[in-house]
């Protein structure tokens, strides 16, 4: 009886991890493969974003609720197409901006898109 009431609740608790999607139909990316490019990126040297470990810095704006943003860096309408545009060349929109040109392509920039929007 205590074995079948453990096992409930542990498949209730396991039940309660966000699963990531294979594909999010928004920006065509891979939510998994997107962690762990900004995992490799190291964007959380300068941003927070749940999920990803590593040093809290306040640098950039916290991307945490980035699907609820009205703008993508305060210059563009939030949509996967203009995310993806900022992360691959965030200076072409935004020639004054602190954010690095770190070489990401457009295939890593919708992975990367695709985790943000669903982390």
């Amino acid at each position: 009886m205590k074995a079948a009431a453990l096992f409930l609740v542990l498949a209730a608790l396991a039940g309660c991890e966000k699963r990531l999607p294979d594909i999010d139909p928004l920006s065509g990316g891979s939510p998994r493969a997107g962690k762990e490019l900004i995992e490799r990126f190291g964007c959380v040297a300068c941003h927070r974003i749940k999920g990803i470990t590593g040093p809290r810095s306040k640098v950039g704006p916290s991307l945490e609720e980035i699907r609820q943003a009205s703008y993508v860096a305060g210059v563009m309408p939030n949509s996967p197409g203009n995310l993806v545009k900022w992360i691959m060349d965030p200076r072409e929109v935004d020639p004054k901006t602190a954010m690095p040109d770190l070489g990401v392509t457009e295939a890593e920039a919708r992975d990367m898109a695709a985790y943000l929007y669903n982390q």
